[in-house]
């Protein structure tokens, strides 16, 4: 008997060495294709005066080149430069590796309820969906007794109100024009909310994704957080608005942002070597008829196509997945909670996590 205590004492203390990460920020860009990720520039829209801004000349110039490698490269450095040697990226179609979303609708509160709860929940069909009936990987570690108060939510999107229903979870949620740093703002967080005032509204339930970042960020040192969520969303406007210039454009901007919290995060003591990035989108967009690019949901071909990263301390750095794998939007909750060292447990079903992302 004493062995066996003894056996089950050394698995506990090596299973607790093995896991390192103690913190996450999950960030997601809306509507960003794995076409653009993996393959970088399309010319064939870089080239079609329905979507170029009258600059094509100048969207080649920044972001073409002879392979996709190259492209890509350009597009989004961070990614090919930085995950692509330390994480690992899925969902490039052409060798094999396929991510999909499981909800039927292949739009934006379906696929975050998807990403965040676990579940594919066909009651969820409209973006204008009241609060989400879910509990979400957020509200879910909110609850545990290490990471409550600890917990946090950036979107540029009015929506995540809903989508992380607020009110029921506890976790603060700052989207789209709603002011950040609480009751005690710093000047910083005075500044950003300044800005935000008075900035032009293109979008009357969507901000520019600038302010949800540096609001994100100055949340990120001020309060460290263990648990962050960061929501992006100019990729999707831009598609949506035909600007392809400008959704490149976007995206690059996301690849820097990503860039800058990452640097963050290595260079602070209370983040370094332990802190997670899971990195994805909530829906594809089409590709096969190159003029529904702008556009997603059930009836275009390809909208359920999408990709994810993960870079950590505790994730295998296997780079860009080249071999025949199919993942599924409803397994991020869980690969999540197990990067945290946890198992999400919740009133609705949830998928089971993914393996090769965790060290074992």
């Amino acid at each position: 008997m004493r062995k066996i205590l003894l056996s089950i004492c050394l698995f506990i203390t090596l299973f607790s060495r093995a896991q390192q990460t103690e913190n996450i920020i999950i960030i997601t860009t809306d509507g960003l294709r794995w076409q653009e990720l993996f393959k970088g520039m399309d010319e064939a829209l870089a080239r079609d005066n329905r979507f170029n801004q009258d600059d094509s000349t100048g969207i080649i110039k920044n972001f073409g080149g002879t392979s996709a490698m190259e492209k890509r490269k350009k597009l989004m450095p961070f990614f090919w430069n930085t995950i692509a040697t330390q994480g690992q990226i899925h969902g490039n179609r052409t060798t094999g590796s396929k991510v999909n979303v499981s909800n039927r609708y292949w739009f934006s509160y379906p696929g975050y309820n998807e990403i965040l709860s676990g579940y594919a929940d066909n009651r969820i069909d409209a973006n204008d969906y009241p609060p989400n009936p879910n509990t979400t990987i957020t509200e879910f570690f909110n609850q545990q007794p290490a990471l409550k108060g600890k917990v946090g939510a950036f979107g540029a999107w009015e929506a995540f109100n809903r989508i992380l229903n607020e009110e029921r979870s506890g976790v603060p949620v700052v989207a789209a024009y709603d002011t950040c740093g609480g009751a005690k703002p710093n000047a910083n967080e005075l500044m950003i909310n300044k800005l935000l005032r008075d900035s032009h509204k293109e979008w009357p339930e969507e901000c520019f994704d600038v302010f949800t970042h540096h609001a994100a960020m100055e949340y990120l040192k001020k309060e460290q957080p263990r648990v962050m969520y960061i929501a992006y969303g100019e990729t999707d406007e831009r598609a949506h608005g035909w600007k392809y210039k400008y959704y490149l454009n976007a995206a690059q901007q996301v690849d820097k942002w990503i860039a800058e919290i990452w640097n963050y995060i290595q260079s602070t003591p209370a983040y370094k070597n332990k802190t997670t990035l899971f990195i994805t989108t909530d829906h594809g967009r089409g590709d096969k008829d190159k003029s529904k690019w702008t556009s997603h949901g059930s009836d275009i071909e390809g909208a359920d196509e999408i990709w994810f990263a993960v870079i950590g301390p505790d994730t295998p750095a296997k780079g860009e997945i080249k071999t025949d794998t199919q993942y599924y939007q409803k397994q991020f909750a869980q690969t999540i909670a197990q990067l945290m060292g946890y198992v999400f447990k919740a009133n609705q079903p949830i998928a089971e996590g993914i393996a090769e992302v965790i060290k074992k």
